[in-house]
């Protein structure tokens, strides 16, 4: 291994000459991992692993490397089709390596087009629409790839637990019994433990489908604008049981990354809009588990790189700090959060649903739209149902009931999770608003009844706006909201406290949000 390792270092050297390629080169830069080599050379980008074998990956021999190279290609061109382009060999001697010459191979790299180093999404943070591009375009991926052989053992419990507690133990290794090991045994605990009280929700996730052929590495440090497109690189070849896994745990890394650099109201807006594209809202029980699992990857694989030889005295202290960055985002990720449940209220038209969609990002919450599970409930795609009366179709009463059914059960599991969650619906009859509010009892958490309103003649321009347009999940018509007037049920006496009303004649605003806060007893700190 050691003169594997020496060989390829001068291997790299002589890579950072122009004479080694077979195409124009100006500037060669050299980015190196804790287990590959990155060559910035012209217009492409040569990866080339590292002769290392770490117990979660084994890139010991040339013939591994060349296997996991085809791998890698197979998996990315899923996800950045348009980066990855082939598999290349170099050959010559050490001193003078050609990329594809003749002779013998002294190694495999993978090759893929190159783009600045400004468009990762860890240098250039993405915005809020950025977010919500890359959050859809994550649930289409899930909902598409393979689902796991049920006679493998990806996602049983112990093949969920084991690469956890090998963070652990390689975290140890690499810092030599150093580096917080309080906060360690702390967090190794709380996954034990953790692990314990949600098998039947892990078994119940392997049964359903949810362990997939995943990325495995979906950071922002592996996002990429490339051609007005957004590019996710880089995911794991090396070890299967680390890509055939919980959706929800490929998502998470997402949402922990986010957390990291601070962008909590990107984070919220990401987490919404993934669950409802998914709508995998049952797994929000696990979620919790698997965003400080994602975190203590991020400490191992910054530990890892401590340990290795040739860092600066600037790299050194960069990597120690986001090491404990990284530990003690797993610390806060690890508390329970005290959640609340919004019901809104409001006809079509009044705007319940953009003052939801600030909430979101602003509280921070998961809102839960019904019009968005009702289709989702019965197989519409959005439009699909237009122009039908307000008693037809997916808009039965038997239907609509079904639909606060399921409403139900998200906020509970939602709830139960941690979350504070807006049920965003008309909740226009008395009856199905008391369901709420002893859902909110039974589970011991504030409750909030925010009315929206609108003058009803705006609430006419604003419905036939909105069906003129056709962006927006909801069906309803001048009839549908005409018989909405006239059906509503007033807010009894025992509902009073639980009311806030808000005028959406007025874009939602700080007043609004302390007015929440208050009367939910919510910190700010609470979804860190």
């Amino acid at each position: 291994m050691g003169d594997s390792m020496a060989q390829q270092q001068s291997l790299i050297s002589a890579l950072q000459r122009a004479e080694a390629y077979p195409h124009a080169v100006d500037e060669i830069e050299h980015i190196e991992t804790h287990i590959s080599h990155v060559l910035l050379a012209g217009e492409f980008v040569y990866k080339i692993k590292k002769p290392v074998d770490l117990g979660f990956l084994d890139f010991s021999t040339l013939e591994r490397r060349r296997y996991f190279c085809g791998e890698e290609l197979r998996l990315n061109r899923r996800l950045a089709p348009e980066l990855y382009l082939d598999l290349v060999t170099i050959t010559g001697d050490y001193d003078t390596p050609v990329i594809d010459g003749k002779g013998e191979i002294l190694e495999y790299a993978v090759r893929m087009r190159r783009f600045p180093q400004s468009s990762l999404f860890d240098r250039t943070l993405p915005d809020k629409d950025m977010v919500l591009r890359l959050a859809r375009r994550v649930a289409r991926f899930h909902a598409v790839i393979p689902v796991a052989d049920p006679g493998e053992s990806y996602g049983e419990p112990q093949s969920v637990l084991q690469p956890m507690l090998e963070n652990f133990a390689h975290i140890r290794v690499a810092l030599d019994e150093r580096g917080g090991n309080g906060k360690l045994t702390s967090l190794e605990t709380w996954t034990r433990k953790s692990m314990e009280r949600l098998l039947p929700v892990i078994r119940q996730r392997r049964e359903q489908g949810h362990i997939r052929e995943c990325h495995g590495d979906m950071h922002l440090g592996n996002i990429a604008r490339f051609q007005g497109r957004i590019c996710i690189f880089d995911g794991i070849e090396f070890n299967p049981l680390l890509h055939w896994i919980d959706t929800l745990s490929d998502m998470a890394f997402l949402l922990m990354d986010l957390k990291h650099k601070g962008l909590l109201r990107q984070a919220a807006c990401f987490l919404n809009a993934y669950l409802e594209t998914s709508g995998d809202y049952d797994g929000l029980p696990l979620l919790p588990f698997y965003l400080v699992y994602r975190a203590m990857v991020r400490a191992k694989v910054t530990a890892i790189r401590l340990a290795q030889s040739g860092l600066s005295g600037d790299e050194r202290r960069s990597s120690e700090a986001e090491y404990a960055a990284h530990i003690d985002l797993a610390c806060r990720l690890s508390q329970a959060r005290q959640p609340a449940l919004i019901i809104t209220h409001g006809f079509s038209g009044s705007g319940k649903s953009r003052v939801a969609g600030w909430l979101v990002e602003h509280l921070p919450a998961i809102q839960v739209r019904s019009d968005v599970e009702r289709k989702r409930q019965y197989g519409h795609l959005k439009g699909e149902s237009g122009g039908l009366a307000p008693d037809e179709g997916i808009y039965r009463p038997e239907m609509t009931e079904a639909t606060y059914s399921r409403l139900h059960a998200i906020a509970t599991t939602a709830i139960q999770a941690g979350y504070t969650t807006i049920i965003d619906a008309t909740f226009l009859d008395a009856e199905v608003r008391d369901r709420f509010i002893e859902l909110a009892q039974t589970q011991a958490c504030p409750l909030l009844i925010l009315a929206c309103h609108a003058p009803i003649e705006l609430l006419r321009q604003r419905v036939q706006q909105r069906n003129r347009e056709g962006n927006d999940p909801s069906d309803a018509d001048l009839a549908v909201l005409e018989r909405q007037l006239k059906k509503s049920q007033a807010f009894s006496v025992a509902e009073q406290p639980f009311l806030l009303e808000w005028d959406t004649t007025e874009a939602p605003s700080s007043v609004l949000l302390e007015q929440i806060s208050a009367r939910l007893n919510l910190r700010s700190d609470e979804h860190s």
